[in-house]
């Protein structure tokens, strides 16, 4: 795109994030008495469609869609954008396999955003032909239902398709020339390592198992994060240390969503700067990760309201806003 181009689209992020909801509206949902008066603040700003007035998810979801609608109206080209929907096709690829190896039918379950239509993905499991699916997609898939079909190993199919939709991440982070671009996939890989290093370590796996589900990334030595994992928590702890995420260990001792918690907000942090470069494809997908963002919050509110659970143990998991 030209830089007028750039400067057009991202003018009109410009007015979307006025929007975009601030501390003062995250209150306001905080304030609400339950689930349904955080349903009719939510409506009352726009959120939602006639369709989706009955259920949070169809709510959330349609969220979702009009950003989707509005970066492909802006962008004649999306595939930069591969990054932050590229793991949903594996999503969909693990849907299809365990729904064709349990035969159970798989819709509810499928994604949208991903790259890769899903009744094609369902044919290329059904079929066992996987040149339907893109090239990096093939050996994983065949992995994966193998692993089931002939030794029912479902944690196997996880770990494989786990770790290639983290390798397709890394891929199109560094295919990027974004900066902002190829932050996201780097801290996305690296934070999914420790993630599972740390279950891992916490349910007593040893090395070689650990190791074959982390996918490799610049900020983190995997074979040490393993080794690290199986003597235990302190060792993991310690590597940590070595790490660009040394400040995730307090966020990780408390729990896994602590550290998850802590990963959105560092996100939310480097996108921030993306307000001041209008001439580059930055402050879109600074959008889109903040309205990610914003609809992961609300889930949160939502489903803590639902489940009546105290204003204090809400906020404990909520992100940093955008704005």
């Amino acid at each position: 795109m030209s830089d007028t181009q750039y400067a057009y689209a991202v003018a009109r992020i410009r007015s979307k994030e006025l929007s975009l909801l601030n501390a003062q509206a995250m209150e306001q949902l905080l304030s609400a008495k339950d689930e349904e008066e955080c349903l009719s603040l939510l409506h009352s700003r726009g959120w939602g469609d006639a369709k989706s007035y009955d259920s949070p998810e169809k709510m959330l979801e349609a969220e979702r869609e009009k950003t989707w609608a509005l970066l492909k109206e802006l962008l004649d080209d999306l595939s930069d954008f591969s990054v932050f929907f590229c793991a949903n096709d594996y999503h969909n690829l693990k849907a299809a396999i365990k729904a064709v190896y349990s035969g159970t039918d798989p819709q509810g379950i499928f994604q949208s955003g991903g790259t890769v239509e899903t009744q094609t993905v369902l044919q290329a499991v059904r079929e066992r032909d996987y040149s339907l699916l893109p090239e990096p997609m093939r050996v994983p898939a065949q992995e994966a239902f193998d692993a089931l079909l002939h030794i029912g190993d479902g944690q196997l199919c996880d770990f494989i398709l786990d770790r290639a939709a983290l390798l397709a991440v890394k891929s199109a982070g560094e295919a990027s020339e974004n900066e902002l671009i190829r932050e996201y996939a780097e801290l996305t890989v690296a934070a999914a390592d420790i993630k599972v290093a740390a279950r891992a370590c916490a349910t007593g796996k040893p090395f070689p198992v650990i190791l074959r589900a982390l996918a490799p990334c610049d900020s983190v030595n995997i074979e040490e994060l393993a080794q690290a994992a199986a003597q235990g928590e302190e060792k993991l702890y310690q590597y940590l240390r070595s790490t660009p995420y040394a400040q995730a260990e307090d966020a990780l001792r408390e729990s896994v969503s602590a550290f998850e918690r802590w990963c959105d907000n560092r996100i939310m942090r480097a996108i921030r700067p993306q307000k001041y470069n209008p001439l580059t494809i930055g402050p879109l997908a600074a959008y889109f990760l903040a309205r990610e963002n914003e609809i992961r919050v609300v889930r949160i509110v939502l489903s803590g309201k639902r489940n009546q659970l105290p204003e204090q143990s809400v906020r404990e998991r909520l992100r940093e806003m955008y704005v």
